[in-house]
C-alpha cells in the first residue's frame, strides 16, 4: 500500500523570494506522503530557472528516489538549498518529474493565490 498521493493542486500557486516571483502555475501537483507535511510541485517549465543554481546536494527518499537541489539567486543573498527536483523519480511518484518544489521559509513564501 502506498503512503505516497499525488494530485493537482487546486488554484494558483505562487513561489517568491528576495521581493521576485519564482514561480507561478495553475498546474501544481500536491504529494502527501505519511508522517509529512503536503508539498507543492511546481512544472518546471512555471519556473523563473534563471533565479535558480543547481548544488552538488543531493538526498534520498525509499519511496521518490534521488533528490537534486537547488540555490535561489536574489539580488541581496543566495539561499541555500532552498529547491528540490527528483529528476529521475522512482514509479510511485513518476508525476513530479519536471517538477520542483521550494522549502518555504521567512524568505521563501509559497502560497495559494
Amino acid at each position: 500500500m502506498s503512503d505516497i498521493r499525488i494530485r493537482k493542486a487546486e488554484g494558483t500557486w505562487t513561489v517568491r523570494a528576495g521581493g521576485a516571483v519564482l514561480a507561478e502555475s495553475r498546474n501544481a501537483l500536491e504529494l502527501s506522503e505519511d508522517g509529512h507535511a503536503d508539498v507543492i510541485y511546481f512544472p518546471r517549465e512555471d519556473v523563473a530557472m534563471a533565479f535558480l543554481d543547481r548544488t552538488d546536494h543531493g538526498t534520498h527518499c525509499p519511496k521518490k528516489g534521488d533528490a537534486s537541489y537547488y540555490s535561489i539567486m536574489t539580488k541581496s543573498t543566495e539561499l541555500q538549498n532552498a529547491a528540490w527536483s527528483y529528476e529521475d523519480p522512482l514509479p510511485e511518484a513518476e508525476r513530479i518529474r519536471d517538477h520542483l518544489a521550494f522549502y518555504a521559509s521567512d524568505t521563501v513564501t509559497v502560497e495559494r493565490v
